[in-house]
């Protein structure tokens, strides 16, 4: 497994394990604590592990955490997906800059997300099950949801949005949120 740093977002990395695939199908590593650790993150701080299935088109996000935040590892480990990073942490070199990564069962990647990043996927196929391993207990008092369409961002979503929850369809743009709230506490 190696770690690489993403250039657009600061503090944000891209694990790749390397599968072993025969006749039975493959098998790899998802997380190695080593690994994680070797590029300053502590393997222990994860605290809760979360699991969504989506459809084609189905669309999540933008998410994130006020407060203290909330850093994440994402991992679709089957079908395919989307995933978008912004980076809302005000006194970041990378500040607002977006970075978009597919993410597949096949090569079972795995995106490590900082505290004050917002995040949100697109599934790609006709299922898609992505996998969170997140640093703290969820609060929701502390749920920030930004417009996935909002124009100062531009993501580029690959297909039409077939499915989104309510709140994620109501969500105000990042100027709003920005106004309303303070996103992180650093």
């Amino acid at each position: 497994m190696k770690a690489t740093e993403v250039p657009a977002i600061a503090g944000a990395y891209l694990f790749e394990p390397t599968p072993y695939a025969d006749e039975r199908g493959f098998f790899c590593r998802t997380f190695d604590a080593d690994v994680v650790r070797s590029v300053g993150l502590d393997p222990n701080a994860f605290l809760q592990d979360s699991v969504s299935r989506s459809v084609r088109g189905v669309l999540r996000g933008l998410h994130l955490r006020s407060g203290a935040g909330e850093a994440k590892l994402v991992r679709c480990s089957y079908g395919e997906i989307f995933d978008v990073v912004v980076d809302l942490r005000p006194d970041s070199p990378t500040y607002r800059n977006v970075a978009c990564f597919e993410l597949s069962g096949e090569t079972q990647k795995t995106l490590y997300i900082p505290a004050g990043c917002a995040h949100g996927f697109q599934a790609l196929t006709g299922t898609a099950d992505t996998s969170y391993r997140i640093d703290r207990p969820h609060d929701p008092a502390e749920d920030v949801t930004i417009a996935f369409d909002d124009p100062e961002l531009a993501v580029p979503w690959p297909l039409p949005a077939t499915s989104m929850s309510q709140r994620d369809r109501e969500a105000p743009s990042l100027a709003e949120v920005l106004k309303q709230r303070e996103l992180t506490s650093s």
